[in-house]
């Protein structure tokens, strides 16, 4: 056997020993941040070009066992952030506007699985691109789909310091719905489903799971008239996540592949949001507080986005 062959076989027994400790079995992390959608997460935003700053902050000191127990009081902290572009055209494709999304992105404490220890700085980590997202508008609903991918381009090495990356591609499918209770659309619940797949891990045979995220929210929208054509948007409610290892983390070791128990985790919280036409912003604040965690941490997750209209490009009326 080769030197490197043996280096990788201990690092993989090493990863498999941090990924199914004897009391917990810890899942390798996906790409999807749950919590970055809530409030009409099943609506597309009017055909305009945007450019966004979002601000993601993750704390935990629970560690939850597949029996629901916790294990110990580890502290871990992540925090993320990018610059982000999206254009929602009015180009039709199967009576849908078309619309494109991407987001480069800064992480600190980007870790590859649960209960791996890290301080990983703040570094670029892997790329964003929705190159497909289609939306219908309906009179009491809208719907979405998109596909999207996840280009590792973060830094990673097997068992290597300082990761900023997961080291995979990641293929994601969403679709989702947005429900209107009433005429005048003020009120609200949505949801949105986003189904990813990964590829093998950069030079190895380890491959993470598939992974469902469920999240959207139950609100309210208020419209204050200005003295411009566009009023003041402001929406508020309840948000909501779940997530769920469809499909167990496949981790060769020798000639044999071991396979870690799955986990999943819920969320619950609120959001608040507003539209000002004078800055031609959108401002936004969402908190949510996890429950029911197995095999993962449990924390608060604090989501915060900034948007900025660069140019409208709906069509005006006649």
């Amino acid at each position: 056997m080769k030197t490197n062959n043996i280096t990788r076989l201990v690092i993989a027994v090493y990863i498999l020993f941090m990924a199914i400790p004897h009391t917990a079995s810890a899942q390798l992390k996906g790409e999807n941040i749950p919590g970055d959608f809530g409030l009409q997460s099943g609506t597309q935003a009017p055909p305009a070009i945007m450019l966004a700053v979002p601000i993601y902050f993750y704390n935990s000191s629970k560690y939850k066992k597949s029996d629901g127990g916790t294990l110990g009081s580890p502290e871990f902290n992540m925090f993320f952030t990018g610059i982000g572009a999206s254009v929602v055209t009015n180009i039709k494709v199967f009576n849908a506007n078309w619309g494109a999304t991407l987001i480069l992105p800064f992480a600190s404490n980007r870790v590859e699985g649960n209960l791996v220890n890290t301080d990983a700085p703040f570094k670029y980590t892997d790329t964003y691109i929705q190159p497909i997202q289609l939306g219908w508008h309906l009179k009491q609903a809208d719907f979405v789909a998109a596909y999207g991918l996840f280009i590792p381009t973060g830094k990673y090495e097997l068992g290597g310091d300082g990761n900023s990356g997961l080291g995979m591609w990641s293929q994601e499918l969403q679709g989702g719905t947005t429900l209107f209770f009433n005429k005048q659309k003020t009120f609200h619940f949505s949801t949105l489903l986003s189904y990813e797949v990964h590829s093998d891990k950069k030079d190895t045979d380890i491959k993470t799971g598939d992974i469902l995220t469920i999240e959207g929210g139950l609100g309210k929208t208020w419209y204050h008239k200005t003295s411009g054509p566009i009023p003041i948007v402001i929406n508020a409610g309840f948000v909501y996540y779940m997530q769920y290892k469809l499909s167990s983390d496949e981790i060769p070791v020798g000639n044999t592949v071991f396979y870690g128990d799955k986990d999943h985790v819920y969320g619950w919280g609120a959001e608040g949001n507003v539209f000002l036409p004078a800055i031609r912003s959108q401002l936004g604040i969402r908190w949510l507080g996890e429950s029911g965690a197995r095999n993962r941490f449990q924390g608060n997750t604090f989501f915060i986005s900034i948007a900025y209209m660069l140019k409208s490009l709906a069509t005006k009326k006649e």
